[in-house]
């Protein structure tokens, strides 16, 4: 198949009918391919600290590279089918869940525009627990930040870059306090 590559993260820290999170982070890559969302690269395997903290138990966390014919809108709702497939629901944001699958990049695309993207971006945290966007944001608003994302993105794309920042993975990931970059711990 060809395609634009999408870049996504993945994670976990409840388990799904009796089988760990690393288990099931490895049955939904195979569900994404299974629905024409076929991975390309896959980073290792990363246990990190439940986010927020105090959110629950540890997490699994991965990034992959999906090649997609299709656009943004359609693979988020491919997502969200495999997140839902996997026993994902959306109580409490930030909650413990059994999947999640994050759209991080569509290509170099910056959407739904430059402003809207960077108001996202600049959210106080306090504002981050309580609202979720109801439009598409891309890239991620909150990847350049997150050692969870970014360790395991390194892995696969270490020079990609930030649409709006400018900065590829592996400055971001060097940008980070070295604590956050040694909670993330390959499995």
């Amino acid at each position: 198949m060809t395609g634009l590559s999408v870049l996504i993260a993945l994670g976990a820290n409840a388990p799904f009918r009796g089988e760990p999170p690393d288990t099931t982070l490895r049955h939904a890559l195979a569900a994404l391919a299974e629905e024409g969302a076929a991975p390309q690269a896959v980073s290792r395997f990363y246990r990190t600290p439940a986010f927020p903290p105090g959110a629950g138990p540890e997490f699994v966390n991965a990034a992959a590279s999906l090649a997609w014919a299709g656009g943004p809108a359609e693979i988020l709702a491919l997502l969200h089918r495999v997140e839902r497939r996997f026993g994902r629901e959306r109580p409490v944001r930030w909650g413990p869940r059994t999947l999640d699958l994050d759209l991080l990049a569509f290509g170099d695309a910056v959407l739904p525009d430059r402003a809207t993207f960077e108001a996202w971006a600049a959210l106080p945290a306090d504002r981050q627990r309580r609202e979720a966007p109801e439009e598409l944001i891309l890239p991620h608003p909150r990847l350049h930040e997150r050692p969870f994302v970014l360790i395991p993105l390194a892995d696969i794309a270490p020079d990609w870059r930030h649409p709006v920042f400018g900065r590829s993975v592996s400055e971001m990931v060097a940008s980070l306090p070295a604590q956050m970059r040694s909670d993330v711990t390959p499995l």
